[in-house]
């Protein structure tokens, strides 16, 4: 497994990161040996960096029973806040923050949490400055190392700019490459932020086309899907590929991982084959993708002014 330096906190990161919403809201409790599977299965050969979130159900107390006892073998990211940009402005107060992060740590059965990301905060609680003081303190007390801002366009901007936080974590992937055409990640890169890309296969956006032209179903996961799906086939329509002679997951992987800005990828998976699958991604040759990565960039970019914001 491939590893990378983690901006300023120096951490050392496999590239390939376990994203771990679906573990709590597709597997949750019920279903747990298949999460300890899947978790240990990461662990056993190499990925080291497990995300999760406060508000992904059943998740950090799955982390926590399953490999609490693992503990120096992963970097450890979770994340406070409601992860909704929607959410009134009262469940994004100091105090929910503080109680978010003594939640997790209980949760996560640990003394330490790496990291702890704002999750979703809007641009406006982030200049209030509550939130962000509240994870401070939490790194002044011992409870946290460091503090990341989990979101996208002009929020994960003005958290890069304030020079506040130590980790970014934002969407890119074919279907969603704003992080790129802004500047956000090389805004980032230049402070020496480590850097988190959500979402890096869109969903499997690119998968389930390939179904659709097939007249196969495609079984998905995360409310962006829709909208990457209509993405994905406006852009694949102005392009040169086959999509028969290609696996999209992995060209999806090789997109993302072609931004040398990017530390980590984060990848939920619902079951142990694809923990298996993404590890063999990671062994190949992804370069040969080179020209339909470019192919991908530039009609992004004369698409994209009429598709809408995502978070």
């Amino acid at each position: 497994m491939e590893n990378s330096v983690f901006g300023k906190t120096g951490a050392n990161v496999s590239k390939l990161g376990l994203g771990l919403a679906q573990v709590g809201f597709q597997l949750g409790s019920a279903e747990y040996d298949t999460a300890d599977k899947i978790l240990n299965t990461a662990l056993d050969n190499g990925i080291n960096f497990l995300d999760t979130a406060a508000m992904y159900l059943d998740s950090e107390s799955i982390v926590g029973k399953s490999v609490g006892h693992r503990r120096d073998e992963y970097f450890l990211a979770t994340k406070a806040g409601t992860g909704r940009t929607t959410s009134p402005d009262s469940e994004w107060t100091y105090k929910k923050m503080k109680d978010s992060v003594e939640n997790s740590l209980k949760d996560l059965q640990t003394d330490v949490i790496d990291l702890v990301q704002l999750h979703s905060c809007e641009t406006h609680l982030l200049e209030q400055g509550d939130v962000i003081k509240a994870l401070q303190d939490c790194k002044l007390e011992g409870k946290i190392k460091y503090i990341g801002y989990s979101g996208d366009n002009e929020a994960a901007m003005w958290a890069v700019k304030s020079n506040l936080f130590d980790t970014l974590q934002t969407s890119y992937s074919i279907a969603d490459q704003r992080a790129r055409t802004k500047n956000i990640l090389t805004e980032a890169k230049s402070r020496n932020l480590g850097i988190i890309a959500k979402r890096p296969i869109g969903n499997a956006a690119l998968l389930g086309l390939k179904n659709h032209y097939k007249g196969q179903t495609h079984d998905h996961f995360g409310s962006a899907y829709d909208e990457y799906f209509t993405r994905i086939m406006q852009m694949t329509e102005n392009i040169e590929i086959e999509l028969n002679e290609i696996d999209p997951i992995e060209l999806s992987m090789a997109f993302t991982l072609y931004r040398k800005e990017i530390n980590v990828i984060i990848i939920g998976s619902k079951n142990n084959h694809h923990v298996e699958q993404n590890l063999d991604y990671m062994g190949k040759n992804l370069e040969i993708y080179q020209n339909l990565v470019k192919q991908y960039e530039n009609i992004y970019e004369k698409l994209d002014e009429n598709w809408r914001q995502l978070t």
